[in-house]
């Protein structure tokens, strides 16, 4: 197998591609022959030593893939050889081959692909735990989505719409807006021509007809939140997604008195491991809505495994639309 190696987490530059043994499944793991492997936020911060979970050294990045079970280990009764999976296991997805935990696969059925499955998981399931559990999102409401054509975003904006809600959708140029329109948004802001911060409130002011959102769903942070936030409706609830931007936001405590409002964060990761039965629940209804085709990842474009680098460098422009996926 070949594999994109991190031995040293100074940043991109560091990784290296080599050639490897093809390891045999533990108990509880399988194989996985990686077809699709997605490029995410958390895969440049672990590689620069700036993420919150530190994998011991050396370690193999790329967080979410998909493609065949080749081998099964011991323990594994419910996925099979041949089988279609996508996993997000947190490392392993840049490379050929990687050892998965059984537990953590998601089989894939009929007609799913393997570029969308790997661009699925960590989108969407951290959106729906966001706007439908933590933000008990209603039919009717208004859904302000902050970096709204990045992954996430885009996955936000197809599960509120899903869920009957209204959606504004916040991104930096024309292009990114027009692609948020397209896959349902009822409204877009331009946040380069409304600047910061009061150019920003008032297109929000009028996009929601002076109400505010109900549900304001930021994976930005930055100087975003604190006018977003005073935006809020009453009762509104702001969901603390990431902070895409870099500089994680102070935000004055008044504001939730004053609007009525709450500040509510997002970790689906945790979510995932303290609420087993739930996350399963969600991820079959995600699966049901992607047949459905209620759902469907936004792909910016696909690149051979081999252009990794080249990769994060498109991704660190901020010019990417959904999501990159490196194929083997």
């Amino acid at each position: 197998m070949h594999a994109w190696l991190c031995e040293n987490p100074t940043g991109v530059d560091a990784l290296t591609w080599k050639e490897l043994p093809t390891p045999a499944p533990g108990p509880g793991q399988v194989l996985i022959e990686i077809r699709a492997a997605s490029l995410n936020f958390p895969d440049l911060l672990i590689v620069q030593n700036k993420y919150q979970i530190k994998p011991p050294l050396p370690f193999v990045p790329g967080s979410e893939y998909a493609g065949i079970v080749q081998s099964v280990g011991e323990g594994v009764t419910h996925l099979k050889v041949g089988q279609n999976v996508a996993c997000l296991s947190g490392t392993g997805g840049f490379a050929t081959h990687t050892l998965a935990p059984a537990a953590l696969c998601m089989p894939l059925p009929e007609g799913f692909g393997h570029v969308d499955a790997a661009a699925f998981i960590m989108i969407y399931a951290t959106s729906w735990h966001a706007l439908m559990d933590r933000a008990q999102l209603k039919p009717g409401e208004t859904v302000l989505v902050l970096g709204a054509a990045g992954g996430v975003g885009t996955a936000a904006i197809q599960i509120a719409k899903a869920a009957g809600a209204k959606v504004i959708a916040a991104a930096s140029t024309d292009e990114k807006c027009e692609l948020c329109r397209s896959i349902g948004a009822d409204a877009t802001i331009n946040y380069t021509t409304h600047a910061l911060p009061g150019g920003f409130r008032d297109a929000i002011k009028a996009a929601t007809d002076g109400k505010g959102p109900d549900v304001i769903y930021d994976p930005v942070g930055g100087d975003f939140a604190e006018p977003a936030f005073r935006s809020i409706a009453w009762r509104g609830r702001y969901l603390v997604v990431g902070f895409a931007s870099g500089p994680i936001p102070s935000l004055p405590l008044n504001l939730t008195l004053l609007k009525g409002a709450s500040l509510v964060g997002v970790f689906w990761g945790d979510f995932a491991k303290r609420e087993p039965k739930a996350n399963a629940q969600m991820m079959a209804e995600l699966a049901h809505w992607y047949g459905q085709g209620k759902i469907k990842p936004v792909i910016d474009s696909t690149m051979q495994m081999s252009q990794l680098k080249a990769a994060y460098a498109h991704m660190g422009s901020r010019g990417v639309k959904g999501k990159l996926v490196m194929v083997n």
